[in-house]
C-alpha cells in the first residue's frame, strides 16, 4: 500500500515504515547518539513519540492528516543503539476524527503506548 502523509520526514528520526495496511502501520527505527540525553545513553522521549506520531500518521494514510491530541505513557526508557518498533491501528473513525493506538516495543516489550486523536482536514493544515 502507498504511503499518501509525511512524504517529507526524516525517517532517521521518526521511523522508517515497515508495514503499511488499510488503518495499520509499523515503524522502526534505531536510537542514534543524536537522540541521547544524557552520559548513560538515555534516549529522550520526543524522538519515540515521534516515532509513535509517525506510526499514527501513516495508519490513517491521509495527506491532510493532523495530529489533535495524545494521550500516551513512557513505560521502559530507551537507550542508544536501541531499536524500537512502532505498531499503529485505527480503532474509531467519527467523521473527520480518527483515534489511532500507538503501542511502541523493544523485541517484545512495550516502553511507550498512547492514544492519538488525529483530524483528516478538508486542506492542507496550512493553506
Amino acid at each position: 500500500m502507498q504511503i499518501n502523509t509525511h512524504q517529507e520526514i526524516d525517517r532517521k528520526l521518526c521511523g522508517n515504515p515497515i508495514e503499511v495496511g488499510e488503518g495499520y502501520s509499523r515503524v522502526t527505527f534505531k536510537a542514534t547518539k543524536e537522540m541521547v540525553v544524557d552520559d548513560v545513553g538515555l534516549t529522550h522521549g520526543g524522538f519515540i513519540f515521534g516515532l509513535a506520531d509517525h506510526a499514527a500518521m501513516i495508519a490513517v494514510n491521509h495527506p491532510n492528516v493532523v495530529l489533535g491530541a495524545a494521550e500516551v505513557k513512557f513505560l521502559k526508557p530507551v537507550k542508544t543503539e536501541d531499536t524500537v518498533e512502532a505498531e499503529a491501528r485505527v480503532v474509531a473513525v467519527s467523521g473527520k476524527k480518527q483515534s489511532v493506538n500507538v503501542d511502541v516495543k523493544q523485541d517484545d516489550e512495550i516502553v511507550f503506548t498512547g492514544v492519538f486523536t488525529c483530524f483528516v482536514l478538508d486542506k492542507h493544515v496550512l493553506k
